[in-house]
């Protein structure tokens, strides 16, 4: 009797055995061995034996008119959005989010990221950089260079502009030549300047007259 029992639970234990393995199996082949087509990989399902199917007639990628109608040769200085105040503030935001870890706030490459061991990214005020054309700065933003990945994926077309917009402020802001100006501002830093002289020497005139000397 005891000999009976053994057997039963023992081909009870096995049948358990087999309907798990079998449920296994069939987990397995619905997560791992999945009816798809790998990349490149043979199909015979299409005529032609490909699994990767050409772009149907007329069809356009969802991002794509943008991307087109922004982008510009590597080397074109071309600038196709007017450069205006609220184009350079949303790149100043935009730069912040995206530019300062590494180039810095003032675009000299010591940003955070680079002050605690990562390779300093080249001073965007060099003169290699200032005579860089548009299209390479965007081209850098789409598709990265060196070490530093495009953003293509995060930043969208306007906003990359936008971000070239204000590193070319960043540049002027340490580079600018007084013929640039127009006459207006050159007449505001000329009176600025002169203001800033005669109180100097006001100061240095008091402090001389308050240790005895001679005016």
């Amino acid at each position: 009797m005891k000999k009976t029992s053994a057997s039963r639970l023992l081909l009870a234990a096995s049948a358990a055995c087999v309907i798990f393995a079998s449920g296994c199996q069939y987990l397995r082949q619905d997560m791992a061995n999945q009816p798809k087509n790998r990349a490149l990989s043979p199909s015979d399902f299409f005529p032609d034996g490909r699994s990767v199917r050409p772009l149907i007639e007329n069809t356009v990628a969802r991002g794509s008119l943008a991307n087109d109608e922004l982008r510009v040769a590597k080397e074109s200085n071309e600038f196709p959005l007017p450069v205006n105040q609220e184009l350079l503030e949303r790149g100043e935001d935009r730069y912040k989010i995206f530019c300062t870890p590494c180039h810095g706030l003032q675009g000299d490459g010591n940003g955070f990221v680079a002050m605690r061991g990562m390779k300093h990214p080249p001073s965007y005020h060099q003169d290699r950089l200032r005579n860089s054309p548009n299209g390479y700065y965007y081209d850098v933003i789409t598709n990265g260079f060196g070490q530093m990945l495009g953003y293509s994926a995060q930043i969208p077309p306007r906003d990359r502009w936008a971000i070239v917009a204000y590193v070319r402020a960043l540049q002027l802001s340490r580079n600018a030549h007084g013929a640039d100006l127009s006459p207006e501002l050159r007449e505001k830093v000329n009176s600025g300047a002169g203001t800033g002289t005669s109180e100097k020497k006001g100061e240095t005139s008091g402090m001389r007259d308050s240790t005895g000397g001679s005016h």
